[in-house]
């Protein structure tokens, strides 16, 4: 395995323990909401979206390539800025207090800006390596 490889590796192990304990705390939201608030429409779409991070993540561990890692990051990506969304709307909506939405909103924000960090760098070296590739 060739040490770009390995830094891979690392990384999506990271990003798939971060968002393993993300997408628990939406699944525990997603019953309290449901349960102790009737509220099962933007609950729904939070939980979907929210634990298909750790889902996308954990793919992108076992990437057969670092196009394929780059690809679940990629998504991974999208699903947190929708859950974000959904995050959004339910404090508006009153459905989280403002405490239940500061700890949350935390979490996503370092789970997003790692997955953030990891797609721009893995797009960086793949035009790197596309580029070396090019010249030889």
């Amino acid at each position: 395995m060739t040490k770009a490889m390995e830094n891979i590796h690392h990384v999506a192990n990271n990003v798939y323990e971060l968002s393993s304990y993300f997408a628990l705390r939406i699944v525990k939201l997603y019953q309290y909401l449901t349960e102790q608030k009737q509220e099962k429409i933007i609950s729904k779409q939070l939980l979907r979206s929210g634990t298909s991070i750790g889902a996308n993540a954990f793919e992108g561990k076992n990437a057969y390539s670092r196009d394929d890692f780059t690809f679940k990051m990629n998504i991974a990506l999208k699903e947190a800025g929708e859950t974000g969304y959904w995050i959004d709307l339910l404090h508006q909506a009153k459905y989280l207090d403002d405490i239940e939405y500061d700890s949350l909103y935390k979490d996503w924000t370092l789970l997003y800006s790692v997955l953030m960090k990891i797609v721009k760098t893995t797009k960086s070296q793949n035009s790197n390596l596309k580029t070396q590739k090019d010249k030889s």
